[in-house]
């Protein structure tokens, strides 16, 4: 594994999350410890505990800083304007979900090892949905303006299409054969269209 590296200037409280995040991608749960933690990030022995004393406060860490990097890499700002019709929506979401198949796939594979354990932590969970809540009210925003006439019911049918695609491309049978950008952007094409203007 390579040393996670901090942005310049970046707390150490950023720097134990990234090595956490790294680690979940590479090792999984059971490789998640205070002392991994500090030989990953390359901080002294006992620096992770002084900061995040139990495991929970660690993985409370790490779901804070995913949902933080992960917000920066979708830059949801910087997407086509998902208002600009179903189009606009399409290649929005499209160029969104390409990325976490690609240039965040390491954050993927963490964002469901957390997910996993937060089935079986209930303080966990409703840490994990509350940070994800600010997803969700972004999407549910942009397929109401693209006219849906059950935000709810529609946003829950694009986050399933979304992660069961991604789960299959990243951890999945499909993890060899990774869709481009325009085979993401049918898919959602065939999806939208059959949902708004179906």
């Amino acid at each position: 594994m390579t040393t996670p590296v901090g942005a310049p200037g970046a707390s150490r409280a950023d720097l134990v999350a990234d090595a956490a995040l790294a680690l979940l991608a590479e090792r999984g749960m059971r490789g998640l410890t205070h002392r991994a933690v500090d030989e990953a990030a390359g901080l002294p022995q006992g620096s992770t505990s002084n900061l995040a004393r139990t495991r929970q406060a660690l993985l409370e860490l790490a779901v804070r800083r995913l949902a933080d990097r992960e917000a920066r890499v979708l830059a949801l700002h910087e997407l086509p304007d998902p208002k600009a019709g179903l189009v606009g929506l399409v290649d929005a979401l499209a160029l969104a979900t390409h990325r976490a198949l690609t240039r965040n796939r390491e954050l993927t594979l963490a964002r469901y090892e957390l997910a996993l354990e937060a089935t079986r932590r209930p303080e966990l969970r409703a840490y994990f949905d509350a940070t994800g809540a600010r997803f969700r009210d972004q999407l549910t925003g942009m397929v109401t303006a693209a006219g849906s006439t059950d935000p709810a019911r529609h946003v829950l049918s694009l986050v399933a299409w979304a992660d069961g695609l991604m789960f299959s491309c990243v951890a999945g049978s499909f993890n060899a054969n990774v869709p481009g950008l325009e085979e993401v952007r049918a898919g959602l094409w065939e999806l939208l269209h059959g949902m708004l203007d179906g």
